[in-house]
């Protein structure tokens, strides 16, 4: 049991279509792996009276296909908020002592944001974004089914820059 905190840097696609002047719907998809340190941990279990083995345990996990489906309103000529879903799949990537394996996962959750939109008169933008990510949480179940692990919290903040070309 334990809590983590990560930071990250890495880029997406987005496609986006206006609906008036105020509105906008879009999806960003983030083409690139998330991957997480190693952490490794040894254990030692007592066999005998005399004599104990010792079990090592590494996990690392990468978050692929992060997408976001989102909305946005603008609340005046340069500023806007946005809400969205998003999703993520969650590859497991362990080697444990025991021999036992757990599979991948998907996250799914909500994102809420605001930002500042800077159009251009050739159609040209650029946008600076921040973002409150919050995944629901999932639990997985080793292969000997003797282990279960879960993740009860994935949330966090984002900030974003964004060039982009109307058309």
């Amino acid at each position: 049991k334990g809590d983590e905190h990560g930071e990250a840097g890495f880029g997406s696609v987005f496609i986006e279509k206006t609906l008036g002047d105020r509105f906008a719907i879009g999806v960003d998809y983030v083409p690139s792996s998330l991957e997480t340190e190693t952490t490794e941990s040894a254990k030692h279990d007592k066999t005998t009276t005399d004599t104990q083995s010792a079990k090592e345990n590494k996990i690392q996990v990468d978050f692929e296909d992060l997408t976001t489906v989102y909305v946005s309103a603008n609340v005046s000529d340069s500023f806007y908020v946005k809400a969205g879903m998003i999703s993520v799949d969650v590859i497991t990537n362990e080697s444990l002592g025991t021999g036992s394996t757990y599979g991948n996962t998907s996250l799914d959750g909500t994102l809420l944001g605001f930002g500042y939109n800077n159009s251009f008169d050739n159609g040209a933008f650029v946008r600076v974004e921040t973002n409150y990510m919050d995944f629901d949480g999932a639990s997985l179940t080793s292969s000997s089914g003797s282990q279960k692990i879960s993740l009860d919290s994935l949330h966090g903040i984002s900030g974003k820059i964004a060039v982009g070309k109307a058309f």
